[in-house]
């Protein structure tokens, strides 16, 4: 598989900010299978993969790769709900995979560079380890990855296990689980204050006076707590949720940052 000049010189134009998510423009649609295409694949190999995703019998009168079944697969492409497109990217994602084997460099190729296409066009999508899920702002992100990173140790494996389910509640779709995203992330905050206090009973909301966080963190993190508690934690059913995506992103952010100040603080 050879490179172009661009990945030659490791030249990429800048990532573009984030203005699509319950979409997936005719541009992605058209790249995933001349992705496909660059790693191997053919227009069969990928109109059997997308008839399959989308639960359609392949037309039997096409034949020929250009331009029958070729136009056929971009038809079904083109016409399908956009999530749909979402479970092709993976599908072929698998397929590929599955055809060469897991961490060949046509898989990895699939990925990285579909992952591109999210980046150039504004898509909030990424591929990670063959699915597709959430991509916030680059602070999100590298945000999501250092708390993941600082709290992979021994005793801080249920706050772990609470951050990773806030970033996979806010990946859903083609609905994220706002409320189980808010739920999850303070839930995180509060097993990593209940362990560095040694308080193992306490909810975050008698723990924060005791964390000893300098001002106005401390005010902030209450607030927070209040704040999921009023919309997540105690959620009166009766009600519906008021709260978008960005707001779930930086509550996330915010929680996994003090998450990994506490730890830090800690074993310093």
């Amino acid at each position: 598989m050879s490179e172009r000049f661009s990945e030659r010189e490791g030249l990429r134009p800048s990532d573009v900010e984030i203005t699509v998510r319950d979409d997936a423009p005719a541009d992605l649609r058209y790249a995933i299978p001349a992705i496909a295409i660059e790693v191997g694949f053919s227009y069969s190999n990928i109109r059997e993969v997308i008839c399959h995703t989308l639960r359609i019998r392949p037309n039997p009168s096409n034949w020929s790769e250009i331009p029958n079944i070729r136009d056929e697969m971009y038809g079904h492409l083109e016409r399908c709900d956009w999530y749909k497109v979402y479970d092709i990217a993976e599908a072929l994602h698998d397929s590929v995979c599955a055809k060469y084997f897991m961490h060949s460099d046509e898989c990895k190729q699939f990925e990285k560079k579909l992952n591109q296409v999210f980046y150039e066009k504004g898509i909030g999508w990424q591929m990670v380890r063959g699915k597709v899920v959430f991509r916030g702002s680059n602070a999100f992100e590298e945000n999501f990855e250092e708390v993941t990173k600082v709290l992979d140790i021994p005793h801080h494996q249920k706050a772990l296990n609470e951050m990773r389910e806030a970033h996979r509640d806010i990946s859903r779709r083609p609905n994220p689980d706002i409320t189980g995203a808010i739920q999850h992330a303070s839930a995180g905050l509060e097993a990593t204050a209940r362990y560095v206090l040694n308080e193992p009973d306490k909810t975050l909301g008698k723990l924060v006076s005791q964390l000893q966080l300098p001002e106005p963190l401390e005010i902030s993190v209450d607030k927070l707590w209040g704040y999921a508690s009023k919309h997540a934690r105690h959620l009166d059913e009766s009600k519906s949720v008021d709260v978008d995506i960005i707001d779930a992103e930086l509550l996330v952010s915010v929680a996994g940052a003090v998450c990994t100040y506490l730890v830090k603080r800690t074993s310093e």
